[in-house]
């Protein structure tokens, strides 16, 4: 089983995207995947078709009232699951206050359900609090999502410095896998920049017994479009909505990659740290 928390801490970045997507696109090649979503605002479960109050319990009464996670995850596609959320999970960092081993909650639950995913994938709040911290001590990978803006980058540290306290005190196995780049636009000079200086901060030696010493950027790079924009409205993840579209094709390309696979052609001639070889990105 590889337990992926899909983490930043700035919001709007494409982490519910790429954790339904991503999700839906492994599912699709056979592999029993669970989606849990840690954020009070529910837009995974939305995206994945429930109603937040209205399809039983959440992952809200997994870390405050015990329930087991088989009490608590629906499929919603075949091989694809979600524990889904409710806005009473804000509250739960407030209720847990007094909880003794309060980070362990979410791993002790994922550990206990009979069910063996080959994927679990953990949409992360904006934030670095409990939520975010049950996520890091559940997971084995961290998967960052990040826009391809000098801004983006400045948060990056903090995150990594989380990681890294994580990895160092609780859960020893934790490492970050790498960065995706969402809502690329080709052909702008300043994203082949930013990707070219993520490139030389994960490369350096100096990083080689850090939680991210193996982390990469990965190649396959979610475009901006359109149809990613649109299937959350419909309670569709984009290979229900646009299986065709270019949303489909790059987190298809992104679940090979995740399993070890080569990129998909779309970005074969791509260089692996910039550059631009696609047309307009908003297309479908």
């Amino acid at each position: 089983m590889r337990r992926i928390a899909v983490l930043n801490q700035k919001g709007g970045v494409g982490k519910t995207t790429t954790t339904v997507n991503l999700g839906a696109a492994l599912a699709n090649e056979g592999h029993k995947t669970l989606v849990i979503d840690l954020d009070p605002q529910a837009h995974a479960t939305l995206h994945l078709g429930l109603m937040p109050g209205r399809s039983g319990p959440s992952i809200y009464d997994v870390l405050t009232q015990n329930k087991p996670m088989a009490e608590v995850r629906r499929e919603v596609a075949e091989d694809l699951h979600v524990a889904g959320s409710h806005i009473d999970l804000a509250a739960a960092e407030v209720e847990l206050i007094n909880t003794v081993g309060r980070e362990m909650l979410l791993r002790d639950a994922l550990d206990a359900d009979p069910e063996q995913f080959d994927y679990v994938l953990m949409d992360c709040p904006p934030s670095l609090g409990i939520l975010t911290l049950n996520a890091l001590c559940a997971a084995k990978e961290v998967l960052i999502p990040l826009q391809a803006h000098f801004l983006a980058l400045h948060g990056l540290s903090k995150l990594l410095e989380t990681t890294h306290l994580v990895s160092k005190r609780v859960n020893r196995e934790l490492k970050v896998a790498g960065v995706v780049l969402c809502l690329y636009d080709s052909g702008t000079r300043l994203g082949s920049e930013v990707i070219e200086d993520l490139g030389q901060y994960f490369g350096s030696p100096k990083h080689a017994n850090s939680p991210w010493a193996s982390a990469k950027v990965f190649q396959t790079r979610v475009r901006r479009n359109i149809r990613l924009a649109e299937c959350p409205s419909f309670g569709q993840s984009i290979f229900q909505y646009a299986p065709t579209s270019r949303g489909a094709e790059d987190y298809a390309s992104l679940a090979g990659e995740i399993q070890g696979r080569a990129p998909a052609a779309v970005w074969a001639g791509e260089p692996a740290l910039g550059g631009a070889s696609t047309p307009d990105a908003t297309a479908a």
